[in-house]
């Protein structure tokens, strides 16, 4: 199987938090904890209560039931925020997170997005028409800049 053909075969999935199975949780909440707590060495609180928001929408491509990549889209109002974004070491380098704000982005059609982005993917960020919009700033020991994509 070719790396394309893996990568069209993984199943899109969006929810909200009351839509997900308790499996569906564990899972994202496995994959992002695999991410960023362990890979990056970086305690934070994963669980931030906005998983639950009414308006948060959960994002992700899936590979035999499992997670390979995931983000989050939160309502913040009059903006929309981008986050969670995270991908299996095993499934990099195929494009999926990009999959993923691609649709995150759709999903924000009409208002800004913000995020907060690791410093060293400020570059890959602006592929998608975010632009710096701050000081940099540490986040859990991580060079972070925010940044802002206005709607087109």
């Amino acid at each position: 199987m070719s790396s394309s053909t893996a990568v069209d075969s993984l199943l899109p999935r969006r929810a909200h938090f009351a839509e997900l199975t308790p499996f569906e949780v564990y899972a994202l909440c496995r994959l992002r904890v695999d991410v960023f707590v362990v890979e990056q060495e970086c305690p934070y609180p994963e669980l931030d209560g906005r998983d639950t928001e009414p308006g948060t929408v959960h994002l992700w491509l899936e590979s035999g039931g499992v997670p390979a990549a995931t983000i989050r889209v939160l309502d913040d109002g009059p903006t929309r925020a981008i986050g969670r974004v995270a991908t299996a070491a095993a499934f990099r380098g195929r494009g999926l997170a990009a999959r993923l704000m691609a649709e995150g982005i759709a999903l924000c059609e009409g208002f800004p997005i913000t995020l907060g982005a690791q410093a060293h993917l400020e570059g890959w960020y602006e592929r998608f028409g975010f632009r710096r919009s701050g000081p940099g700033y540490i986040e859990d020991g991580i060079p972070h800049v925010p940044m802002r994509r206005e709607p087109v």
